[in-house]
């Protein structure tokens, strides 16, 4: 299903533009603004096109970026200026797009800016071009990009940590124990802890608030306020969902919630 966003605008931020949210991927779309410090679970590919867009990393590094591919918990920090627009591609660990990039950002700069624009330099096929030559990222479709990269890379390995995925959304209306989800699939505790950090580059938790926060985005785009739609994603108030999306997005989610809508012709 894919569920389209029209995010406010806002003096505070800056953003404005469209979201699609889809099975494993999240794209938007517009005018890029600020963000607080955050590390969210996914991965990030970032497309600018026009207008300047830096990105901060922990170390304190701030440049100016045209593409950059950002690993899962690496914090950064987005500034945008005044009429620039990119495209971004949040990328679910465990999808095939997200697992095939993940594999090619394990290297020590992982957590740098430096690195998160090498990787995009690498990675995304139209910033291979020779030294000198304008990158024409601005026609990049970021998530024609992921479609060719989900084919060499499928789901999870392990069946039981493929189980466990997919058991995960029928639970999160409720508390969700690392204990309980190994019992389903048959495997210890610390086993299934195991596979998650080896397989998604993620511990549990960190997950499962991604999926929680995605729960949010689908409730929300079915009418619930933000209230109703922290409930149902298992958060314990809206306080606590507030509190996940600026850890994640650096952002408010009055900013990313409230005005979700079906896409056009959906019932």
């Amino acid at each position: 299903m894919t569920t389209t966003t029209t995010l406010v605008p806002t003096a505070s931020t800056g953003w404005r533009g469209t979201a699609t949210l889809q099975p494993g991927r999240l794209a938007f779309t517009g005018d890029v603004g600020t963000t607080e410090p955050h590390a969210h679970a996914a991965l990030q590919i970032l497309v600018v096109a026009a207008g300047t867009v830096e990105l901060a990393d922990a170390h304190r590094t701030r440049r100016r970026v045209r593409a950059a591919i950002i690993p899962p918990r690496a914090r950064h920090t987005v500034y945008g200026s005044p009429g620039a627009r990119a495209g971004m591609l949040y990328l679910d660990p465990a999808g095939g797009a997200g697992r095939h990039l993940l594999t090619a950002l394990t290297g020590p700069h992982r957590d740098r800016v430096d690195g998160w624009v090498a990787a995009a330099h690498a990675l995304l096929p139209a910033a291979r071009g020779a030294a000198g030559t304008v990158l024409d990222l601005a026609a990049m479709d970021p998530a024609a990009l992921s479609r060719r990269w989900t084919a060499p890379a499928a789901g999870p390995r392990h069946p039981a940590l493929r189980q466990a995925l997919e058991s995960l959304p029928g639970l999160l209306a409720g508390p969700v124990r690392l204990t309980d989800l190994a019992g389903v699939v048959g495997l210890s505790a610390s086993r299934l802890g195991h596979l998650f950090a080896a397989e998604l580059a993620l511990p549990f938790p960190a997950y499962l608030r991604w999926a929680r926060l995605r729960r949010a985005a689908e409730l929300a785009r079915d009418g619930a306020d933000l209230t109703r739609a922290a409930h149902g994603a298992g958060f314990a108030d809206s306080s606590h969902l507030t509190r996940v999306c600026h850890e994640m997005f650096g952002l408010a989610p009055s900013h990313l919630l409230p005005i979700v809508r079906a896409p056009s012709g959906h019932t």
